[in-house]
């Protein structure tokens, strides 16, 4: 069945499903008829995972033991995020595409086959869970040789309408409390597609440094009645020295306390709590400031930066007036050929030492000739 839903900007959504009974999502411009049939064998998917209690730090961790046979890093001949052509038939049936959504053939996350609730933590004695939740792939491109600084204004457009687009449908699941949108690049960072390509987890719990944010920026309204992130992206403005981007709609720094040797925040200017609260004009403004970004990184040392960029929201149902929209780029790359290994201090105790400051880093990417 073809399911249609016209979206902001001219963008059209279509929904098809795949052999196996998963849903892919096309998101065009240009009103494609999306007909192509997944014509691949019916495989079995695999079942809902663990979720476990850590009693130490109060912490969920799901176990998704079938993950450990998913591919990894296959030759582009070879890659299922590549349109579908005679000699290969892969995740995406359509020969073309834009952007498009579809379920992981290999979730952590996946939605529970009935009534579900998270177990009440009670220490070691908290009940074995199922890791209820849903895990996407976003693919921003077919073309296997690009990267997200690589793609034109109008396609980063229509790839923040499918985070928003997900973002809204995912938040009216009953099992699912945060979404996360975000993309890793380079094995560094521990790719195993090098298609240009990102994931979205909706979790049926926040994440801990969601819970952690929520608690800090809770202390700071109920004593200082402010929003703890308007109040960091004020002193930013003040500061100046660690903006290295900005247009009428967003802003684009580097911490004042940043973790990573390259850390930059891109953040709307206009605080909202998600991406679904977006204006019109704030999404048609994102596609400068995230490719000025993308390349300033990129052009630091003259190569491909390995990086995490997330976007942190508000969860769907706690803490809308407390935490604000942005999306977090890091980088582990201090030096050509050099890592920041997060080793003993930052793995085992959680505590980050930065080898540079964040100013010096904020400077390097402004210098940066676009």
């Amino acid at each position: 069945m073809v399911q249609s839903k016209r979206l902001a900007a001219g963008i059209t959504r279509t929904n098809r499903e795949m052999a196996d009974g998963r849903t892919i999502r096309y998101y065009d411009t240009a009103l494609q008829g999306r007909t192509a049939v997944d014509t691949r064998v019916v495989e079995e998917q695999p079942t809902i995972g663990e979720l476990r209690l850590d009693p130490l730090v109060n912490e969920w961790v799901a176990m998704a033991a079938h993950r450990q046979g998913r591919i990894f890093l296959p030759p582009k001949a070879l890659c299922p995020l590549c349109p579908t052509r005679v000699d290969l038939v892969t995740e995406i049936p359509d020969s073309d595409y834009e952007v498009v959504v579809f379920d992981n053939r290999s979730p952590s996350l996946r939605p529970p086959d009935t009534e579900w609730a998270l177990p009440i933590p009670a220490g070691p004695d908290t009940k074995l869970g199922s890791a209820a939740g849903k895990c996407e792939v976003i693919c921003f491109t077919p073309e296997h040789g690009k990267s997200f600084k690589d793609l034109s204004p109008s396609r980063v457009r229509v790839l923040l309408e499918a985070w928003v687009d997900r973002t809204q449908e995912l938040s009216l699941e009953p099992y699912i409390e945060h979404i996360a949108p975000f993309e890793n690049r380079g094995e560094e960072i521990g790719v195993t597609l090098s298609h240009p390509h990102g994931q979205i987890y909706a979790y049926s719990y926040i994440p801990p440094r969601v819970e952690k944010m929520l608690a800090v920026a809770k202390l700071y309204k109920d004593s200082m009645g402010k929003v703890l992130f308007d109040e960091v992206v004020a002193r930013e403005i003040r500061d100046e020295e660690r903006i290295i981007a900005r247009n009428d709609r967003w802003i684009a720094f580097v911490p004042y306390a940043s973790r990573y040797p390259f850390e930059i925040h891109v953040t709307p200017l206009n605080p909202v709590a998600d991406l679904a609260q977006l204006t019109e004009q704030d999404r048609d403004e994102f596609p400068s400031i995230a490719l000025e970004v993308m390349r300033r990184l990129d052009g630091v040392f003259g190569i491909e930066m390995a990086y995490i960029a997330a976007w942190h929201q508000a969860p769907v149902r706690v803490g809308r007036d407390l935490l604000r929209l942005h999306w977090q780029i890091t980088s582990v790359r201090r030096a050509p050929g050099k890592l920041k290994y997060l080793a003993g201090s930052e793995s085992a105790m959680g505590a980050f030492i930065m080898d540079m400051r964040p100013e010096q880093s904020a400077a390097q990417l402004r210098e940066v000739k676009l």
